[in-house]
């Protein structure tokens, strides 16, 4: 993918979260979070304003918007994000549109995967970034699939939609687990021989080491410390070279919480309260993680982190101090993301702009000011061309 260091790109990422969940329900988000309490007079309001805030990312000068992929939870209301990703395509005319990702695994067969994104590459005219993904652990729960089998169907269904858009058709796959007997996708991407090809994580180890085998793009899923961020881009980098080449910032992508108010104690007023709704009712689950999901020295290294993660958190000093969320004047959210991006390198950074109960008003005056006055000095600050990732600190 890589064309040389290019101008730092700007996501606007939507999580969808539903955020009615009733005061006495204490149980999880995940899995057994009881259906009953999904409003669907809530979901037709939310549904359509959390697609407004993403077209209003176009208006505001992003370069992409983000949707991605869960099921069965009050965490993300997104089972099918190629719903919403056709819905973007047709009404915006420049932004990348980006789903991350599919879960492959929970597609049989995963030809439906090349052909949606197909179509959402068609309709935008050649704006999808293919995002795809093992899929999370709750995921295995809630599909009853077998999560031993987790990354080998990942890697069929990854190999059979890669062949499927840049292989003449038809074609026989014969896998472990995929049998197909006639590959003949249509439609085909615009982009060739592919669209851009985006893989989240959280510190698997075979995960980074097939990026950088494949040299796609690792976004670095949000809710932990910046140190755990800090050692996952060195290990991508470190792959990278181990594969023979330097990795190009735009295969790094830093996904993180963002808000922006007229000062700072503006935004932790309005902030705080909604962080906390997001971290103390919508994470609780998403971190369970079925037997044989997870490689044994793959579940060491994210370990590593754990202790780091955020439902661990309890004060807002915490918050502030492990960088889980980027709040603050337009000046303040500016210099903390300029230290965070030069001490990370990459080049994509996809804010979470909505996060939990935040409301409407509040999410679209945040999305502004870091349109107007935030991200045109980071696009100064990381000019095309120049490497994002800061010189190493001096040993005292």
């Amino acid at each position: 993918m890589s064309e040389g260091v290019r101008e730092m790109r700007f996501f606007s990422f939507h999580l969808m979260p539903y955020p009615g969940l009733p005061d006495d329900y204490d149980g999880p988000a995940w899995v057994t979070c009881p259906n009953s309490l999904f409003d669907p007079g809530v979901g037709t309001q939310i549904y359509n304003r959390y697609l407004d805030e993403l077209i209003l990312a176009e208006e505001l000068g992003f370069d992409g918007v983000c949707v991605n992929e869960h099921h069965q939870n009050a965490y993300g209301l997104m089972p099918s994000p190629n719903l919403m990703a056709s819905i973007l395509a047709r009404q915006t005319s420049r932004v990348r549109i980006a789903v991350v990702g599919n879960a492959l695994p929970l597609y049989d067969p995963p030809t439906r995967v090349a052909e949606e994104f197909a179509m959402i590459d068609c309709i935008s005219g050649g704006r999808l970034i293919a995002g795809m993904v093992v899929g999370g652990g709750p995921e295995y729960y809630s599909s009853s699939i077998n999560p031993a089998h987790a990354r080998e169907r990942f890697q069929e269904a990854h190999d059979i939609i890669k062949r499927a858009w840049t292989e003449p058709g038809p074609f026989e796959f014969i896998g472990k687990h995929y049998k197909l007997r006639y590959v003949n996708s249509w439609p085909r991407p615009v982009q060739q021989p592919h669209p851009e090809i985006w893989v989240p994580g959280v510190g698997s180890l075979e995960t980074i080491e097939f990026v950088a085998r494949n040299r796609y793009a690792y976004m670095g899923i949000p809710y932990f410390h910046i140190d755990v961020f800090e050692r996952m881009f060195k290990m991508m980098r470190e792959a990278c070279q181990r594969e023979g080449y330097e990795v190009d910032p735009l295969q790094l992508g830093w996904l993180v919480p963002i808000f922006v108010a007229e000062t700072d104690a503006e935004a932790r007023r309005q902030y705080e309260e909604h962080f906390w709704y997001f971290v103390r009712r919508l994470l609780p689950g998403i971190n369970i993680s079925p037997p044989g999901y997870t490689s044994i020295r793959s579940y060491e290294n994210i370990l590593k982190g754990a202790k780091t993660f955020a439902l661990n958190l309890k004060t807002w000093d915490e918050v502030q101090a492990g960088q889980y969320a980027i709040v603050g004047s337009p000046d303040t959210v500016t210099e903390r993301l300029t230290e965070n991006l030069r001490r990370l390198g990459p080049g994509n950074l996809l804010g979470l702009f909505q996060l939990g109960t935040l409301p409407a008003d509040a999410t679209r005056r945040s999305l502004e000011l870091f349109g107007t006055e935030v991200m045109p000095k980071l696009r100064a600050t990381f000019p095309a061309g120049q490497p994002v990732l800061g010189a190493p600190a001096a040993v005292a």
